[in-house]
């Protein structure tokens, strides 16, 4: 599909969108999209480069799942919708709003994790941090796992201007949240994480008009 790009030197340029990618069929896409390359563009008239976000479909069928991508634009949309259209298929769906979303689920995958697992440790992250860091804006992100055995590490934004807090979780936490997710799926904090097919410690976060 044709997408038009306004960039702020008053030139729109128009950009091919697929409206599907399959990352088993097109690989380089998936350290694209962790590196933040994936969908950018630059602007022929002044050479600014441009990362815009789009609707989209991606196919992972290696790992048996669909996301289904929103703009960050819509994550109100999204919730006020209440009802989703359930749909038949081979594979999982997954909704997933914004690509830093869309690139940390991917890191989450390809590192061999479950993402409740992981969702609920950012949500433990971020009730210690915002208990030392009350008046801050802080962001928190899973960024890697080197050693199949060695801690998670994740990064935390704001509480420094321009710097990243680096935590690392012990292993051992993560495998006992993930027991406890595979043992009790349905116990209150996994259920606030996901609001229908979305998946997100920010379902926690939302404010009071969009629950």
């Amino acid at each position: 599909m044709k997408q038009k790009i306004p960039c702020f030197c008053d030139n729109t340029f128009t950009v091919e969108i697929p409206d599907e990618i399959d990352l088993d069929a097109n690989p380089a896409y998936i350290d694209e999209i962790i590196n933040g390359a994936f969908l950018n563009f630059t602007c022929p008239s002044c050479g600014k480069k441009h990362k815009p976000e789009f609707d989209l479909t991606i196919l992972w069928p290696s790992k048996n799942i669909r996301f289904e991508i929103f703009q960050e634009l819509g994550r109100g949309e999204f919730y006020r919708r209440k009802k989703e259209v359930l749909e038949k298929g081979p594979m999982k769906k997954e909704t997933i709003i914004s690509f830093p979303e869309l690139s940390e689920r991917i890191l989450v995958y390809r590192d061999g994790l479950e993402p409740a697992a992981v969702e609920a440790i950012k949500y433990y992250l971020y009730v210690k941090a915002e208990e030392n860091y009350p008046e801050e804006e802080l962001d928190i992100w899973y960024a890697e796992s080197r050693d199949p055995e060695g801690p998670l590490e994740f990064h935390i934004h704001g509480i420094k201007k321009d710097e990243v807090a680096v935590m690392k979780v012990p292993r051992s936490l993560y495998q006992k949240t993930l027991d406890d997710y595979r043992k009790h799926p349905k116990s209150e904090i996994f259920e606030s994480l996901r609001v229908r097919s979305y998946l997100s410690v920010k379902n926690m976060m939302r404010p009071e008009e969009l629950k």
